[in-house]
């Protein structure tokens, strides 16, 4: 059984203040519609891993998800690491960004953009 793009489950969720905010971000500074919001992890950070969010285009190995009308691209080997995350986006007095609520990180830092899988 093959899956077609955008038939298959995101791996991470997005909530309404994410999507908001990523949407207001995407117009203000004028993405192009055939960018996707890139969602993943790269090596480093304080605790071995950083996420990636942001608007990229296509690379091979990719796979698109629609999240409430949001095109999302994630390699295929991050998802592993990224399964049931959630995004938010936080506005408070002394934080404002998004946060990643990961149930795959062993252990965060103080930061809460770096995360450790080991």
């Amino acid at each position: 059984m093959s899956h077609t793009a955008g038939t298959i489950a995101a791996p991470v969720t997005l909530t309404e203040g994410a999507i908001q905010e990523l949407n207001r971000i995407k117009e203000a500074q004028n993405i192009p519609d055939n960018y996707g919001l890139r969602i993943g992890v790269k090596g480093g950070g304080c605790s071995g891993f950083t996420y990636i969010l942001g608007f990229d285009e296509v690379k091979e190995g990719d796979e698109f998800f629609n999240i409430s009308g949001l095109k999302v691209l994630m390699q295929k080997a991050h998802a592993i690491y990224l399964l049931g995350m959630e995004i938010d986006w936080v506005e408070g007095l002394s934080n404002r960004g998004f946060s990643f609520n990961n149930p795959n990180a062993k252990e965060t830092c103080g930061c809460g953009t770096s995360f450790s899988a080991g």
